[in-house]
């Protein structure tokens, strides 16, 4: 007899519950047997078990090349459970699990309250952890907290438990638990806090580093919180007291003991370590300290070493080279500005320099003097404040507040084209076109373009211009890099890729780009900075490359930091010279002390690459103007020279120009926006332009004279 549908409805409605029960029932089933099987083979030995949990991290550079290792130096060293004092078994016992020697490997009432505690508050901590669960936790799955995990974990530490006995999961747990600094297991971690062996560890001693485990880094009484060590450490003795492991004078006497800690060590791979550590910092930052530790990542990074190691020897022999004039450390950092990637990272001269090579300059604000102005022209350009043919005044001036800046070789003039203020680092000219901007424009252009330590709004004024705020030189480069990038930011980017243990992708680099500034400003500082013929008034040849590059200098007062930034369409190179302590420099200049660097890295990242230009985009117009004005030539002169405009920013006027016809200078440079300032009837006459001379490279020997510059 066929039954009608509804009764189908019904029956199944009214057993709803119990077919549910039955789907939950076979899910759990079926993640136990699939745990069971994934796992079979490395829960049948100790060894493989605390192996799992010991791997660290490799560092490669992006073709692959092994260079930093994190974690692997302090490899685990087994230490028996007779060999280890039965205080740091009663102190793990007493505050990790005070009844690990009567539970099967969980908990079923710890897994109540936590559970119970989770629905409270709405998270999902899954607390309620016995060493046994740690120790899987620790060793076999990750840290990700799910149900599916934590039923995994019940099911493998229940068959760890049937495996073994109480004190050989306790050994193995003891030997394999992650203490923070690098250390591994109960000996590791008395050698890096104490500089002593396991068995000659004190209770006090014992309880400190028992009270690491929740958090190591957190805790770390080195390189963490010292408060927050001693509160666990009072925690876990108390723990012993309550479950009758020792008495209250006990505990009073260890926290009386003054505890001696071994020095933080420095032990440290050779390559790159600044950009290591970097790195490092990014990856805990994702994904904690104690997850990676163990994680067993294979990190792909963005370094090419053996342009790296070039680097670092031609920072170290430059800064070598010039000692004798008060030089003490050097930094470099090369970014690619098609997408951000850090090819270059030399934090310091010397690492193994204890009292300064540890400070990455790379991330340290330092006044980049006249490295900061480009920023400066180029908020004008965009708004159309001036353009490379714009007259500006060369003379000594009072600007409003009274600051009256001076060139770096005390001289003016006259009347100057933007395009020759800028290539030549003018400082009186700068100011002015600082003082028609506005702090407030030339600062929300450098937030644009990716610097983010110009906070101090209030502080700033005219000065500004002339580098007078703190930058970071990885932040002044990939600003640079954004003019490379026809005004494309990309944010910085040390990791190309992240695989596990199992050789599983589990991270990819996804570039982050924003058109920040248009292309013709951009190709206008572009065009500016790399006018090799414009700069020979004040630089001759000193940042004169192979080929074509976009630089500009800065030097600070007193020659406190000497800077080169620059760049082709490939790559952008920042080089920061100076003393960490701000002391002065010998009459250090950045053209002096930082080009040299700039100019032999550039030369070897960019060998065997092919010469690419910086093109004209569509919005740029290339006319002849008048050298004396900056107005159109209507026939080629002299004192006529190609110049570029943002369109709709072109001069206006005419010059009357009647000196013979010649060709015009044959290496235009580009130049951006804004309407040229009109002549006033009567010009005054240019003061007698320098003599044109090549800087001069210091030698050991040679200590140069005191000179004021501000390149």
């Amino acid at each position: 007899m066929k039954r009608p549908f509804s009764l189908w409805l019904t029956y199944i409605t009214g057993h709803a519950v119990l077919f549910v029960v039955f789907g939950l029932v076979g899910l759990v089933l079926l993640i136990f047997l699939g745990t069971y099987m994934y796992f079979a083979s490395t829960v049948s030995s100790k060894e493989n078990i605390m192996n799992s949990s010991n791997t660290g991290i490799l560092l490669t550079d992006r073709n692959d090349t092994p260079f930093f290792s994190f974690y692997e130096a302090k490899k685990r060293t087994f230490i028996p459970l007779a060999d280890i004092p039965e205080q740091v078994q009663q102190a793990v016992i007493a505050a990790e699990d005070k009844d690990f020697y009567q539970h099967p490997g969980f908990s079923l009432p710890a897994i109540a309250r936590a559970l119970y505690i989770d629905l409270q508050t709405g998270s999902l901590s899954l607390g309620g952890s016995t060493i046994t669960q740690q120790l899987v936790k620790n060793a076999l799955l990750n840290s990700n907290k799910n149900i599916i995990r934590k039923l995994q974990e019940v099911m493998l530490s229940y068959e760890i438990e049937k495996r073994y006995s109480k004190k050989e999961i306790l050994e193995m747990y003891l030997n394999s638990v992650y203490f923070g600094e690098g250390a591994f297991g109960i000996e590791n971690a008395a050698q890096s806090y104490f500089g002593k062996h396991t068995g000659d560890l004190t209770l006090a001693e014992s309880a400190v580093l028992v009270g690491l485990l929740p958090a190591p880094s957190l805790y770390s009484p080195l390189s963490g919180d010292p408060e927050k060590s001693r509160t666990r450490a009072v925690y876990v003795l108390n723990k012993m007291v309550e479950n009758g492991f020792i008495t209250p004078a006990e505990k009073e006497a260890a926290l009386a003991q003054d505890i001696v800690y071994n020095p933080i060590s420095d032990d440290i791979n050779l390559k790159a370590p600044h950009f290591a550590l970097m790195v490092k910092d990014l990856l805990i930052e994702k994904y904690g300290e104690e997850q990676i530790a163990r994680s067993g990542f294979k990190v792909k990074t963005t370094l090419d070493i053996s342009w790296q190691e070039y680097a670092e020897q031609v920072v170290k022999t430059q800064v070598n080279n010039l000692a004798r004039n008060k030089v003490t450390n050097g930094a470099a950092v090369a970014i690619d500005p098609g997408n951000g990637e850090v090819r270059v990272l030399v934090g310091s001269k010397d690492w193994y320099d204890n009292s300064f090579g540890k400070v990455n300059i790379i991330t340290a604000k330092r006044q980049p003097g006249s490295s900061f102005k480009p920023i400066v022209y180029a908020a004008a350009f965009e708004k159309h404040i001036i353009t490379p043919g714009t007259v500006l005044n060369d003379t000594v001036t009072t600007f409003p507040g009274g600051y009256k800046p001076h060139n770096y070789d005390n001289r003016t003039r006259g009347r100057v084209l933007v395009r020759r203020a800028l290539s030549n680092s003018l400082n009186i000219p700068t100011v002015e076109v600082m003082s028609k901007l506005g702090t407030d424009n030339a600062l929300e252009m450098a937030r644009r373009l990716g610097i983010t330590t110009l906070t101090n709004t209030q502080d700033y004024g005219l000065s500004l211009a002339l580098g007078a705020g703190e930058v970071t030189p990885l932040e002044l480069t990939n600003a640079y890099a954004t003019f490379a990038a026809n005004g494309t930011k990309h944010t910085p980017i040390f990791i190309l890729e992240i695989r596990d243990k199992q050789n599983n992708v589990i991270f990819n680099a996804q570039p982050a780009s924003q058109q920040v500034i248009e292309p013709e400003v951009a190709f206008l500082i572009s065009s500016i900075l790399s006018d090799n013929n414009s700069r020979q008034e004040v630089f001759g040849n000193a940042l004169t490359l192979s080929r074509k590059a976009a630089v500009k200098t800065g030097t600070t007062e007193d020659y406190r930091d000497a800077w080169t930034m620059g760049y082709t369409p490939q790559i952008a190179v920042g080089v920061w010279v100076g003393n960490n302590d701000n002391t002065p420099m010998n009459s250090i200049a950045g053209s002096l002390g930082a080009a040299p660097i700039w100019r032999q890295i550039m030369e070897r990242l960019l060998r065997d690459t092919p010469v690419l230009t910086f093109d004209p985009p569509d919005g740029i117009n290339q006319l002849s103007i008048c050298r004396e004005n900056g107005l159109l030539s209507k026939q080629a002169t002299s004192s006529a020279f190609m110049e570029y405009f943002i369109a709709g920013t072109e001069p206006s006027g005419v010059c009357g120009s009647t000196a013979p016809v010649q060709n015009p200078t044959a290496e235009p440079s580009p130049g951006p926006t804004a309407e040229a300032e009109q002549p006033t009837s009567e010009p005054p006459t240019e003061t007698p332009e320098p003599t044109v001379t090549e800087e001069p490279q210091p030698t050991d020997a040679q200590v140069l004279p005191t000179v004021q510059i501000s390149l």
